[in-house]
């Protein structure tokens, strides 16, 4: 499991002071990339050499408990299935051990031409593992 930490700033929360829903999203995107990069996948590379990228195709998410200005979160990414293109994570959004966030995200592995591809066999490897 990848941990990537973030902090609320004040540009992140609504006028009830508490975390804008979308940003949560947005901190899961981050936490997605690094967790490919801490695997040693360059996407830029990948995409030139190979024409592939990956695309959001589906987000199932439960908001559980608001994060506030200056709080020191925590998000984590785990990949949950990997078949031949598509990834499945499980990724959460934490105050401490306290889970404020969870989403389920389906990736899809695209081509140039922005059509389904599979996943290079190393590259299903290294992310299931």
């Amino acid at each position: 499991m990848h941990r990537w930490p973030v902090r609320v700033y004040y540009e992140d929360t609504d006028l009830a002071g508490i975390v804008y829903y979308a940003n949560y999203l947005k901190y899961i995107e981050r936490a997605r990339t690094e967790w490919i990069r801490a695997l040693g996948v360059d996407q830029a590379r990948l995409k030139a050499e190979q024409g592939l990228v990956f695309a959001v195709r589906r987000v199932e998410a439960d908001y559980l408990s608001p994060a506030v200005f200056d709080d020191a979160l925590s998000v984590t990414t785990e990949a949950v299935r990997i078949t031949p293109a598509r990834i499945e994570l499980a990724q959460t959004v934490l105050r401490g051990d306290h889970v404020l966030f969870a989403a389920r995200v389906v990736l899809a592995c695209l081509g140039a031409d922005m059509r389904p591809r599979r996943l290079p066999g190393d590259l299903a490897h290294i992310m299931g593992s």
